[in-house]
């Protein structure tokens, strides 16, 4: 069987930003299917060209055609908008030349590369597999970016039109499945793939690796380090997190660091700088592979989002990251990853967008170190139990021969 996925973010390991696909797709070509991926040549995170110029290679037995893609990701609503719609067309015209495909992928965000997918399945006359990793455009609404009516009209009429033309609909969080049926969809039409971690890339993470990943990022042996590592844009309300940094000033044991990359890096920052915040580093972006060695170095790993409803529904891939870590979470994030992160007993909520409550958060941590590797060690043991890789990667590949056989 032969599987043709549109996504625009699609990362290696090599590469910084979330692996999902890359593993499910190793899943497929383990099982002895063919995985065709069209991503885009600039990075998610960095916004920046990954390629320099579009071409085609061979990762670890799935074939990775990059599409060429508009440099605007980062240049604002418009200008992300109008990279997302240049690679839902870069991307069609590259799908297109893709020979003998049995089943078509789209996932979204975007929803236009699901539509580009969409089209090729029904070209192809092959089955569609649609993928919902956020509601759009339910979360752009929420966070206030689209308010024109017409537009917003437009936008749920594309949704409701691709969910009417899919074969089988797979999504990350079960608060999706919910939302769908609400809308109409069967429940058996439904597939449920969380979102998860290969916890065998966490296993083999040494204290020489700690050690020499505190000392990059300045941090002393004593140190108490709390780490947020993973996108750095809007709705990751990291401007939070450093307000809460600013309230721990006056304790020097504690230091606040920044891995990743995103939009909103440059004006965090600057906020920073404009505090003068001496407790807080920005490290860097990792790739994929190099989260295991960067979050050892951490004592408790942070998770934070906007406090809107819609975020209550997601389950972000750095708190499965953080658990196979054997960190303990800070999460801000209400909602179905806070049940996962109570389940496991392996961290501390606090109310969204509450500062106060951030620090008060990881003093309390800092203060019981003991009580924080505890909390750790279970949710290491709960990921791997639950939230395994290995496991998705075979249901997924399972939903695909299904979906290939009608």
């Amino acid at each position: 069987m032969h599987v043709l996925l549109l996504h625009q973010a699609f990362a290696t390991p090599k590469e910084s930003g979330g692996t999902r696909h890359f593993e499910l797709a190793q899943a497929a070509v383990a099982r002895g299917h063919r995985v065709t991926v069209v991503a885009s040549n600039f990075g998610y995170l960095s916004g920046t060209e990954t390629i320099p110029k579009p071409r085609e290679e061979l990762v670890e037995g799935i074939r990775v055609i990059r599409a060429g893609t508009p440099a605007t990701g980062h240049g604002g609503f418009l200008g992300q908008l109008y990279s997302l719609v240049g690679f839902a067309v870069s991307s069609l015209m590259a799908a297109l030349r893709v020979r003998d495909v049995d089943v078509v992928m789209g996932t979204s965000p975007s929803i236009f590369q699901a539509a580009s997918a969409w089209f090729v399945s029904a070209v192809r006359r092959k089955p569609f597999l649609l993928e919902i990793r956020d509601l759009w455009p339910e979360f752009i609404i929420d966070m206030g970016k689209l308010r024109n009516p017409v537009a917003i009209w437009l936008a749920h009429r594309l949704e409701h039109f691709l969910y009417a033309r899919a074969d089988h609909i797979l999504v990350n969080s079960p608060a999706y499945v919910g939302y769908l049926h609400e809308h109409g969809i069967r429940r058996d039409e439904i597939a449920l793939i969380p979102n998860g971690v290969d916890a065998e890339a966490f296993a083999h993470v040494s204290e020489v690796d700690r050690r020499a990943e505190r000392a990059r990022i300045g941090a002393r042996d004593s140190a108490f380090v709390a780490m947020y590592a993973g996108v750095m844009g809007p709705a990751n309300d990291l401007e939070t997190l450093l307000r809460a940094a600013e309230l721990l000033r006056d304790r020097p044991d504690i230091r606040v660091v920044l891995v990743g990359d995103g939009k909103s890096r440059k004006a965090l920052e600057a906020f920073a700088a404009e505090r003068s915040l001496p407790n807080v580093a920005f490290a860097g972006s990792r790739p994929k592979a190099g989260m295991p060695a960067a979050l050892a170095a951490a004592d408790a790993c942070v998770a934070t989002l906007q406090n809107i409803g819609m975020f209550r529904m997601t389950y972000p891939n750095k708190v499965f990251d953080y658990l196979a870590a054997g960190r303990p979470v800070v999460l801000a994030i209400d909602g179905v990853i806070r049940d996962v992160v109570e389940r496991a007993h392996a961290g501390v909520f606090v109310t969204p967008g509450d500062a106060g409550a951030l620090a008060r958060a990881i003093v309390t941590l800092a203060d019981d170190r003991n009580a924080a590797r505890t909390m750790g060690s279970r949710g290491a043991v709960f990921v791997r139990e639950h939230f395994n890789r290995a496991a998705h990667g075979a249901a997924f590949s399972d939903l695909l021969e299904d979906v290939a056989s009608g």
